[in-house]
């Protein structure tokens, strides 16, 4: 593979289904150009013979799912024993930024319902501190104007801006709005993600 950074990615994929997924277990399958190298050694497991099914975080994984042959069974139908993601940003506390495939809610919700969360990154994703991705913020559409306006004038130095594909304001698998919103380096990432979390409409 010439692109080394795609190497990279590769390598990571690979080695967390290698390490941590067993025969006969229910993975979590995460959103990303990353994630998709997790999802393809998955898939090789399974034309093996290995009977792994998957929960997926997006209905793009779902869809890479069935190219490379991994069965998918509904949310909370297994216990899922291993969950396996990347991520935009991983600071030396293991706080991380994720959301930049746009699969925010589901990915939360799968990681936290897994018996063990595997975050697979390249070494460009790491950094002494968060901040340097905007942060995604996934927002009931209804409130998306309140939010928008809501986060300036409670963070001055933050700006929130409506993601935007092809075009057109882009929408969650949930059918919700996305806003990436740069703070800057931020020192204390559970603080700012509890102040979010308090505001009426964001998710």
């Amino acid at each position: 593979m010439s692109d080394p950074k795609e190497a990279a990615k590769r390598l990571v994929g690979f080695a967390a289904v290698d390490r941590y997924v067993e025969d006969g277990m229910c993975v979590g399958l995460g959103t990303g150009t990353t994630a998709c190298w997790a999802i393809k050694r998955t898939g090789e497991r399974v034309a093996r013979g290995e009977k792994l099914v998957a929960i997926v975080t997006s209905a793009a994984t779902e869809k890479l799912c069935g190219d490379f042959g991994v069965p998918v069974v509904p949310f909370m139908s297994r216990d899922i024993d291993v969950a396996i993601d990347g991520a935009d940003e991983v600071a030396p506390d293991w706080a991380l930024t994720k959301g930049g495939g746009g699969a925010l809610f589901r990915e939360k919700a799968i990681a936290i319902a897994a018996n063990r969360f595997i975050v697979i990154v390249d070494d460009s994703k790491v950094v002494d501190q968060l901040g340097r991705f905007p942060t995604p913020v996934e927002v009931v559409p209804f409130t998306l104007s309140w939010v928008q306006r809501r986060i300036p004038a409670q963070f001055p130095t933050a700006k929130a801006t409506e993601r935007v594909r092809d075009g057109q304001p882009y929408r969650t698998d949930n059918g919700n709005a996305i806003l990436d919103c740069a703070f800057g380096l931020i020192p204390d990432p559970r603080t700012l993600s509890a102040a979010l979390m308090a505001i009426h409409g964001v998710l």
